[in-house]
């Protein structure tokens, strides 16, 4: 199970919002499986960040990071944002 040690901090700012996204800096350490791609979707998701501003991040369409979402819900087994929050591990 990943601890606090093995997260990575990074602030964003996306016009007037600020943000603090975990990462998580070696794959083996994120749930389900995930790829890359996903993790730091579903990491922003979790940050409270929307498809919108995630794919501006990410310079992606807000397509692309609903279908990642999709994927991060489907691997983990979860139906929402709110879900993917309650299943997220410890200290993640």
């Amino acid at each position: 199970m990943p601890t606090k040690q093995h997260l990575r901090a990074s602030r964003v700012s996306l016009g007037s919002r600020r943000y603090v996204l975990l990462s998580y800096p070696r794959p083996g350490h994120a749930p389900g499986g995930l790829t890359e791609a996903e993790r730091e979707v579903a990491l922003a998701a979790l940050a409270g960040m929307s498809n919108a501003e995630i794919a501006r991040l990410r310079a992606s369409s807000p397509r692309t990071v609903a279908n990642q979402l999709a994927s991060v819900f489907q691997k983990l087994g979860v139906r929402s944002r709110a879900e993917l929050a309650l299943s997220w591990p410890a200290g993640g």
